[in-house]
């Protein structure tokens, strides 16, 4: 399903829309006054932006030198071609162990890979334990949005959902209350986990250890009571050395929420005593993408969805309008450099305002890759009909000047007289969301030499 058809569910709801955009146009503002108060703001982003290339132009170097570390200091560590030697290493592990129950951190690999669909079919219970994501979980349904799993659904959605689920009571909407609910629940699961599974912010090679960064230190607890710790890592997170993290730090709460850091950013260096932790790095298709020099710069994504807070097209669609785990901008640039035929309408979701990019703390070049993809997609020949022939149309007519001033004339005089209902009709979706302009009485050519005439005489 291309991503207008599924939008078109989510903007049929225009309460929704509204409220969608707004919220999500406020955190960021929130970002914006964050940035505007560190003077060294632009130089950070530089810096970050060239760490990571740095990083990714040696990647395996870096890599060797992480497994190392982190085996040094008691880490077991294994290496995932894709998602299913992920979630089959995950599983191998947890029935080693004789383990039924975990307990998640919020992982966007982990939702990638399709791990809590396949460990629940293995007769494990998954609960993820941030509580965005443990209401999407309640929903059975997928994050919207990296950062902010649940920004689609209204206290008053989630008040009813914890009635029915975790009986509270009916018509409570009471953030306080319903968090509380929340934490009693989420308590008891945390209490009795055989396992904790968290992804991973950060891993540095200097000294093979990793950071996960919560506001709801849900991390913490997840990894601080179970016998085994269970880290997912897509090998694209590294950095080389511990002096390089304060920058990336200082970057990511402000870039996601407009806070100065994240609540808790914790620190594994080593199981503690008693306790098995396994770093599992995941490759799932990021070779590939480094590879690939046209687009490996968005390898340097950190997960912190500035660019999805101000996308106007994600901020009017919605994230499940993007089908993927990864959406808004940079969804639209991994899912299609992975899968072209599969996530074709992505790059199209976008209106090339390059907001994306003014906004990015590592600075991907997000809307001139997206435009990129574009011309990638249609030289595989995977355009809809309904976008090959207007662009048939159009080359034909800009190869041929006469044919464009011709075209020109005869649309202006067609356009005054043409009746309303050729073009707002049922038949039409392009006059559904749009108006079209009063007709000008001249051309720009015209209206142009006229100008220039004047200013000469």
């Amino acid at each position: 399903m291309s991503h207008a058809t599924a939008a078109r569910e989510f903007i049929a709801d225009s309460q929704r829309t509204k409220w969608h955009d707004e919220t999500i146009w406020f955190v960021r503002h929130k970002r914006d006054l964050a940035a505007a108060s560190v003077p060294e703001w632009e130089l950070l982003r530089s810096t970050a932006s060239a760490i990571k290339r740095h990083t990714l132009s040696r990647l395996d170097e870096y890599l060797e030198q992480f497994e190392q570390n982190a085996i040094r200091h008691g880490i077991k560590v294994h290496w995932a071609r894709d998602a299913a030697e992920h979630n089959e290493i995950v599983l191998k592990l947890l029935k080693e162990k004789g383990v039924t129950n975990i307990v998640k951190s919020k992982s966007m690999l982990t939702e990638e890979c399709g791990l809590n669909p396949y460990l629940e079919a293995a007769g494990i219970e998954v609960v993820d334990t941030d509580l965005g994501e443990r209401i999407v979980q309640m929903r059975k349904e997928h994050p919207s949005h990296i950062v902010l799993p649940a920004i689609h659904i209204k206290k008053e959605e989630v008040g009813e959902l914890f009635h029915e689920q975790l009986g509270t009571e009916a018509g409570a909407a009471d953030p306080n209350y319903l968090t509380e609910a929340a934490r009693n629940h989420l308590r008891d699961k945390l209490l009795n986990a055989g396992a904790g599974l968290t992804g991973v912010n950060f891993a540095i090679a200097e000294t093979g250890g990793i950071v996960v960064c919560t506001n709801e230190g849900n991390a913490d607890l997840g990894t601080a009571l179970p016998p085994i710790h269970i880290a997912s890592m897509g090998i694209e997170k590294l950095i080389p050395r511990l002096e390089h993290l304060g920058v990336f730090l200082r970057l990511l709460a402000r870039s996601a929420t407009g806070q100065p850091i994240t609540a808790y950013s914790s620190h594994f260096h080593r199981p503690r005593e008693g306790q098995e932790m396994h770093i599992i790095l995941v490759d799932n298709g990021r070779s590939g993408i480094l590879a690939d020099e046209d687009f490996n710069r968005s390898l340097n994504c950190i997960r912190c969805g500035a660019c999805l807070n101000t996308c106007p097209v994600y901020r009017r669609s919605g994230g499940h309008s993007y089908h993927a785990t990864v959406p808004g901008p940079i969804g639209s640039v991994i899912n299609p450099v992975r899968d072209p035929a599969k996530f074709e309408s992505l790059p199209f979701a976008c209106s090339l305002c390059g907001s994306c990019s003014e906004v990015c703390p590592v600075k991907i070049p997000l809307h001139h890759q997206l435009y990129a993809l574009r011309g990638v997609i249609a030289e595989r020949g995977l355009l809809p009909l309904s976008k090959r022939a207007p662009l048939w149309f159009a080359t034909a007519v800009f190869r041929r000047p006469w044919l464009y001033r011709a075209g020109g004339r005869m649309a202006r005089m067609v356009l005054r007289c043409l009746p309303r209902a050729l073009v707002y009709n049922r038949l039409n979706p392009w006059g559904r969301q749009r108006e079209l302009p009063v007709v000008p009485e001249q051309s720009f050519r015209r209206a142009y030499a006229d100008r220039q005439a004047k200013r000469s005489k």
